[in-house]
This record gives C-alpha cells, sequence and structure tokens, in this order.
C-alpha cells in the first residue's frame, strides 16, 4: 500500500498535504517542522497490534538538513517486525523524487545492555533547506522481547496476553503542526484511557464488532524549561490507552509470568552460597543487608541476548548466578532467588525511574526491583541495581517519591515509595583554620557523610586503588590549585558496609586572605563551598525568581558546616555577613557568625527534605541556594 493509497482507506484528522505545504512557517530557531505525524493501531484479539506510521516534515536550516537525512526505525526482531514502505522528498523547488531506495538493517548503537535492537535506515542523500520528506512504516509486535511459541507471530504478542496498551506523547522537541493517534481494538476489550497535562480533539466510533478511537492534537510547540525540571511526560501532553483493567491484575499477572516460567527457583549451588553469606547474620536485617549488598557488588550491570525470558519474564537465577552479569530485573532476580533460599518470601516488583506512573493500569515501567515480605508481614523494597556501593541503604533514596507495583499472588494497588529523612544522607564538614600575616590559610578539615551523600564523597575512590590518594587530593586542588597538602587521611572504600566515609586534609594556602596593615579580608575555608559536588543545589539557576512546574533534587540531604578561623592580632572586627534563617515544612537553612578576640567562627546548617519539589517549593529552595551563595560571596573583615 503506497502513501496516497493510505490517505483514502484510513480516516484521519490531518490536513491534506497541499494545504500544508503552501502555509508559511514561522518556526525561527528550529531545525524541523513535522507537517503532521499520523499513526494508526489494529489490535487483534489476542494482542498482536499492527501499527502505521505517516509523516511528513520540513527542514529549517543547515542543521536540520545535516541532522533529518535519513528515515529510521528502531525495532527488537525477537519481538517487532518493521517495514519502511514508502518514502517521497518533495524539494523546495518544487520537484518531487520516489527513489528506489534501499533499506539498510543494521544493529542499533548500545551501551551496558545488548539486547539484540535494531534501526532500519533509508539514506535520502542531501536535503536543502525547505525540502520536505514524506514517509510510511509499518510495525508489528511489541517493543520488549518475550518467551516465543510455535506460532510464528507468538513473539508478536505482548506479554499480557489479549491485552494492549501504548503510551502516547503528544508534545516534541521541534515544532508539530499536527498529530494524530487513532486505535481500532474490539469494542469486548473495554479499552480505557486517559489524557495527561493538556487536552486532545477525541472522536469515537464504532465499526462492527469493533471501536475506533482518534486522538488529535493540532500546533504543538516545543516547552522550554530550565534545568532539573521534572520529565517531559510529567508535565506535557501524554495519552495513556489500556485495555487492563485494574492495578491488582498487573500485579497477579506480573506474580504468575514469572512463576510460571520458574524464575527464582535456587540451584545447589545458590543455596550453598546464601548459607555461607549468611553464617554470621544474627539478625533479619543482618540478613537481608548480607543477601542485598552481595547481589549489588557481585552481579555486573551488563545485559546481553539471552533467548527465552526477556522483557517481563525475568531471567532464571541460575544463569544470572553463573554469568554474573545481567540488567535489573536479572539483579532483582537473583536477590529473590537468594532471599527464598534464606526462607524469606520475596517478589518481583516494577518501577518508573525518572518519571510518574499515571493511575491508569498501563505499563508505565523501566525499572525492576526487589520485594521482601519481613517476619512481621510488612513489605520491604530492596534495590541491588542502585546500591552498590551505598551503605546504609538497601533501597535508593535516589528512588524516593517513585511509583512501583509489587508483583503479588493476591494482587497489589500502585505505591509510592516515602521521603527519606534528610539527616539519613548528611554530609558534615568541620574545620580548624588560621590566616597568618602573610595571607597563608592553615587548615585542617574533615568531611563525614552517610549513605547517599556517603557515596557522593566515595566518587573520589572509583578506579585504581593506587590512585585513592591522588583523587582525594585533586578534590582540592581542583579549587585551589595553589595549596600545599600536608597529610590526607581517609576511611578504606573496603570497609564502606562498615563505617561513614571520612576524610581529613590537612593543608596550607597561600595567598588565601588579604592582609595589610589596616585590614584583613576572609572568607572561613568552608563558607567558600568546598565540596561542592556533594551539594548539587548551588548548581541550580537561582536567577529563576519562580518555576511553573515542578522540579527535582538528586535525594533529600543534611549539610552541616562549622568552622573556627583565627586572625592576625591586633585587629578589630568592622563587618560580617548577616546571619541567615527560615524554615519551611521540606527545607530549611540557617547560617550566622559567631565573632570573638582575633577569631571567628562559621555555621550553616541547610536540609532539604525531598526529590521532588512543586513548582510552589521554589522560593524556598532559591532562598536556600542564595542564602549559601552569600556567604561564599561575602567576606568577614577586620580592622585595626
Amino acid at each position: 500500500m503506497n502513501i496516497r493509497t493510505l490517505l483514502f482507506t484510513i480516516p484521519l484528522l490531518c490536513l491534506c498535504m497541499a494545504a500544508y505545504a503552501q502555509e508559511s512557517d514561522s518556526y525561527a530557531g528550529y531545525d524541523r517542522v513535522t507537517l503532521y505525524d499520523s499513526m494508526t493501531v489494529r489490535m487483534e484479539e489476542n494482542g498482536l497490534s499492527h501499527y502505521v506510521n505517516h509523516q511528513r516534515y520540513r527542514v529549517l536550516n543547515d542543521a536540520g538538513c545535516r541532522d533529518n537525512n535519513a528515515v529510521i526505525v528502531d525495532y527488537d526482531p525477537l519481538s517487532a517486525y518493521c517495514e519502511i514502505r514508502d518514502v517521497v522528498i518533495y524539494r523546495h523547488d518544487g520537484t518531487e523524487e520516489h527513489p528506489d531506495f534501499m533499506v539498510c538493517d543494521y544493529p542499533a548503537p548500545a551501551h551496558m545492555i545488548y539486547w539484540g535492537a535494531r534501526q532500519k535506515m533509508v539514506a535520502l542523500g542531501r536535503l536543502e533547506i525547505g525540502d520536505e520528506v514524506e514517509f510510511l512504516t509499518y510495525k508489528k509486535g511489541y517493543s520488549y522481547a518475550l518467551l516465543q511459541g510455535e506460532d510464528p507471530d507468538a513473539k508478536y504478542i505482548p506479554p499480557m496476553r489479549g491485552h494492549f496498551y501504548d503510551i502516547v506523547p503528544f508534545w516534541s522537541s521541534q515544532p508539530v503542526k499536527e498529530k494524530v493517534y487513532q486505535v481500532s481494538v474490539l469494542t469486548n476489550k473495554n479499552l480505557q484511557y486517559h489524557v495527561y497535562n493538556g487536552h486532545l480533539v477525541v472522536r469515537t466510533q464504532t465499526d462492527g464488532d469493533r471501536t475506533i478511537f482518534t486522538f488529535a492534537m493540532k500546533d504543538i510547540m516545543p516547552l522550554k524549561t530550565p534545568r532539573y525540571t521534572v520529565a517531559n511526560n510529567d508535565i506535557q501532553a501524554k495519552l495513556i490507552v489500556t485495555t487492563a483493567q485494574n492495578w491488582e491484575s498487573k500485579s497477579m499477572w506480573f506474580y504468575g509470568v514469572n512463576e510460571d516460567f520458574g524464575s527464582f527457583e535456587a540451584t545447589p549451588e545458590i543455596q550453598q552460597k546464601v548459607n555461607e553469606l549468611l553464617k554470621p547474620a544474627k539478625t533479619e536485617n543482618d540478613s537481608l543487608d548480607i543477601l542485598t549488598h552481595w547481589v549489588a557488588d557481585n552481579i555486573r550491570y551488563s545485559g546481553i541476548s539471552m533467548g527465552e525470558g526477556e522483557g517481563y519474564t525475568l531471567h532464571k537465577c541460575e544463569m544470572t548466578f553463573r554469568d554474573r552479569c545481567g540488567v535489573c530485573k536479572d539483579k532483582a532476580g537473583m536477590l529473590i532467588g537468594m532471599l527464598r533460599a534464606a526462607g524469606f518470601k520475596a517478589y518481583a516488583a516494577m518501577t518508573m525511574a525518572g518519571e510518574r506512573i499515571e493511575d491508569i493500569p498501563a505499563d508505565q515501567f523501566n525499572h525492576c526491583v526487589t520485594v521482601v515480605q519481613r517476619r512481621n508481614g510488612n513489605y520491604q523494597l530492596l534495590d541491588p541495581t542502585w546500591v552498590p556501593g551505598v551503605r546504609g541503604e538497601l533501597w535508593s533514596s535516589a528512588e524516593q517519591q517513585q511509583n512501583y507495583l509489587m508483583g503479588l499472588p493476591n494482587g497489589a494497588k500502585l505505591g509510592l515509595t516515602p521521603v527519606s529523612d534528610p539527616k539519613n544522607h548528611y554530609v558534615r564538614m568541620t574545620a580548624q583554620s588560621e590566616v597568618t600575616k602573610n595571607g597563608t590559610l592553615k587548615a585542617t578539615v574533615t568531611i563525614t557523610a552517610d549513605r547517599q551523600s556517603d557515596r557522593t564523597v566515595r566518587y573520589v575512590f572509583d578506579g585504581f586503588r593506587t590512585e585513592w590518594q591522588r583523587n582525594v587530593e585533586n578534590m582540592l586542588y581542583w579549587e585551589y590549585p595553589n595549596a600545599k597538602i600536608k597529610s590526607v587521611k581517609y576511611t578504606s572504600e573496603d570497609d564502606y558496609l562498615k563505617q561513614p566515609v571520612k576524610i581529613t586534609y590537612q593543608f596550607e594556602i597561600p595567598d588565601y586572605a588579604v592582609v595589610t596593615d589596616k585590614e584583613v579580608i576572609a572568607t572561613p575555608f568552608l563558607a567558600n563551598g568546598f565540596y561542592t559536588f556533594v551539594m548539587r543545589h548551588l548548581y541550580y539557576d537561582v536567577s529563576l525568581e519562580k518555576r511553573d512546574y515542578p522540579f527535582t533534587d538528586g535525594c533529600s540531604r543534611y549539610v552541616a558546616i562549622s568552622e573556627t578561623m583565627k586572625v592576625p592580632s591586633g585587629y578589630t572586627r568592622v563587618s560580617t555577613p548577616d546571619s541567615r534563617q527560615f524554615v519551611t515544612p521540606s527545607i530549611s537553612f540557617k547560617g550566622g557568625y559567631t565573632i570573638g578576640y582575633n577569631m571567628v567562627t562559621f555555621t550553616e546548617n541547610i536540609s532539604l527534605g525531598k526529590r521532588v519539589y512543586e513548582a510552589s517549593e521554589w522560593p524556598a529552595y532559591r532562598n536556600a541556594v542564595q542564602s549559601q551563595r552569600y556567604y561564599i560571596d561575602n567576606p568577614v573583615v577586620y580592622v585595626k
């Protein structure tokens, strides 16, 4: 079927191509504009779905010509089949090209996960500004590899057989004049849908035993948001459709598909390893901690194509234990198998890292974790993928305020991970310093941190052991290249489960302060923002007076700073920066100076209580950052 035939056989809401081609553009600064993007989907009884995509775009500048001179379609051959059926180039001089194009099929670029994904591509050759490209693609199947049966089309049927879901973003990084999504399903499938963060034109019609849903939006313009805004899918228009009726049925299906496959059966070798690991365990917490961190630290994150068991069916523990590698679901499955071997009730759970899961029961998941039922009956989440090298954490607090669905035999509702107390993730910096008569700063600084802040500090230990000393020293040299380090002491990376990280520097910095016969101008060393990489909030753009959308931080945390600095004798204080203090339900700040004879003590305490903040919380967050920068920018002044 060619493009012209398609336009007459499939009802769409798009405006005609000729009208679009004649319109003048007003998209300065953009590389391309999509004139229309239409997707039609037909679902069969067993869940197998056919997708036909019809697009036309115009390139607007040299970058657009360079970056859009190929039609590329991603697919996974284990679960999807695709074709590029037609391509037409409309030249800016009014001519058309209908090339006898060659479709190339090659492995898709990959990093750490090598599941055999591929791309089909048609090279278009040189494009000129104003050229338009129209193409038609066909795909059947699903985006995850599945268990295969004897039916040649079985691998294209979605994991929850007989069901359908889709998540359709109605937003783009380049302008779109009109987008249409149409799905045809059997009426008895009871498809439900919801539009989030926007409004679509919706049309529903019946055709025999089928219902056809059509969704459209015109004039889609990119939304420009500041750094650290939540994911686009959380704030821009999107459509979710699904035939699943509730989360409980999805939960029971996820439980059943893995039990039927035997994903968590422990081999004698696994049982022997569990018995060995748990010899020193005295409590339930000991056992959970030992097993979670063993899987976290000993199963390398690397996904390779493993045939059966892809997608929502977790690979068997036997294979993961043998290969010592896998992706999130393999690490989660390995931990489940070891926990069951230790006598625990453990199951798989699905979550969505980086985005919200909406209340409609579609497959809005990109990450797999473990859930264990404690002896008291409560469930606890464990994540061996995100806690390697993180002390005190079995579920990463970088995943707080994140939705999840447990796969339980009796089903479960959608859950939300709790906020973690910022003091769990403290970083404390203390210093004793002295400014000499020649302006040199002599100081001893100690840094301690725990949990997520501990892991951030420990990044200096990444790499070879022989480089650790240099890496620790470089943290000072990056800020003060002329520093002279007298000594550095630190806890061993090997001991991260036993004690929080601790680093003590003893050093001198020549010409640190201004010292004259009349005055001393100096800022306490820790007030200058040393170890800013531990304090992500200092990277936020506080020139913004307001934010229109929620924003994120890496994790809740607490920063406590204290330094006593001596100055040469004979000077009298003239000024210090004012004290600052405020408290809100999720954010607080307190900072200021205490003055003594030839001595000043600086203290600062910042508490940032969440990972995801509402836009209304930006003024308080901004105030905390501005207050800390205030002390960075304003020194202490002594005069005679």
